[in-house]
């Protein structure tokens, strides 16, 4: 019984497009390859990357000159290159950052089958190639993951000590969780975020429409807390699940993260290549584990030392003397009510495709299944 249900939940977590939105072509005189249906770009390169579990994952990576740092994206469900590229061009230049997308294995012209594990081995595929194709450096990687993204996003993080930060864009607590409100996590479980987010150790974005009716904001809420180094959240109020591009304040608070970023010290430990990196334990749908307590949005949150203790990271300095009691209380409250001041901002408002607001280029509301890990109506 336990290994249908985890089979079923793998199955509704995984809509890979059909057919997919680009092919792979190699350039008959340099061998070069390219994707079909956008513009050959001498800052972006193609790849195809092996992976340990034997497929091959397609991978574009994008410079910019004037890039500390590189952000490594995982998209969300329903998603391939060829409908990510844009965005991956506009991030690329707004925040100026190097950035690399990658499709997972069943998705695009990446081979094999979409599956949890797998995608933990394409993120690992995806990384290894930054650092040693790119010479990318751990602490100048900042890994970005959206919805399903979110999962792969978080293993990874959990195993780089040196990692300079984590962005959670729409992110789920866990794959059963988004189904059903459960209390407590099970073996069966996909992406068991809930249980990892607490050994990340660099600071972490989380972005969340308020209005998501796919994954309800509650969980971004959730991780936020269980953050040890907060950076101050977005609640997109009125936002739904694959609209959050669409609103200007998406832009400027990732571009308020990425400056505060760049501008932090590196205190942490560096660490050795991908390789010398201990395989920690995974939550993963394959191990036959206990049941075990787990927080729920529905408990009461967990007293933590760190959150107490540790300063949220802030590109206002003057935030930096705002360590008092009534900062963190008001912080608090900020969370717990979304209808009001978002962060400080002016309240947002209503998506829009506006040409002076983010390059006029967003696609993105097609970019996801509004049914993600949602039973098929045929499903028994």
């Amino acid at each position: 019984m336990g290994a249908v249900t985890s089979s079923l939940a793998a199955k509704f977590a995984f809509f890979p497009p059909s057919p997919p939105s680009y092919q792979l072509v190699a350039d008959e005189v340099t061998g070069r390859l390219r994707m079909s249906g956008v513009a050959v770009k001498d800052n972006v390169d193609v790849l195809r990357l092996p992976t340990k579990r034997g497929t091959e994952i397609a991978a574009v990576f994008i410079r910019n000159p004037s890039a500390a740092l590189t952000l490594l994206y995982s998209h969300g469900n329903a998603a391939d290159l060829g409908q990510m590229y844009e965005l991956f061009s506009e991030l690329s230049v707004h925040l100026r950052v190097n950035l690399m997308g990658y499709d997972y294995s069943g998705y695009g012209q990446s081979t094999g089958k979409p599956s949890e594990q797998n995608t933990y081995t394409d993120i690992e595929a995806a990384y290894r190639c930054l650092v040693e194709k790119y010479g990318v450096k751990e602490e100048d990687v900042i890994l970005y993951g959206q919805s399903v993204g979110s999962g792969p996003t978080l293993d990874l993080a959990t195993r780089l000590p040196s990692l300079r930060a984590v962005v959670l864009h729409s992110p789920i607590l866990s794959g059963l969780r988004v189904m059903y409100p459960v209390k407590r996590t099970y073996w069966f479980d996909i992406y068991k975020n809930i249980d990892k987010i607490p050994f990340v150790h660099c600071p972490v974005l989380i972005i969340h429409g308020t209005a998501d009716d796919v994954v309800h904001w509650s969980h971004g809420k959730q991780l936020w807390e269980l953050c040890k180094e907060k950076y101050e959240p977005l609640w997109i109020k009125g936002g739904n699940h694959c609209d959050l591009e669409l609103y200007p304040q998406y832009i400027k608070h990732l571009k308020k993260f990425i400056s505060a970023i760049e501008k932090s010290p590196l205190s942490r430990i560096k660490s050795g290549p991908m390789t010398d990196l201990p395989e920690n334990p995974r939550n993963s749908s394959d191990l036959r584990e206990k049941s075990r307590s787990s927080t729920d949005q529905r408990e009461r949150p967990r007293p933590s030392t760190d959150q107490r203790e540790r300063p949220r990271l802030s590109t206002d300095r003057r935030e930096k003397s705002r360590a008092s009691t009534d900062r963190r209380e008001k912080t608090q409250k900020s969370v717990d009510c979304p209808e009001k001041s978002t962060n400080g901002l002016e309240p947002p408002e209503k998506a829009r495709n506006s040409i002076d607001r983010f390059g006029g280029m967003m696609r993105s509301v097609g970019l996801c299944n509004i049914d993600c890990f949602k039973p098929p109506a045929t499903a028994v």
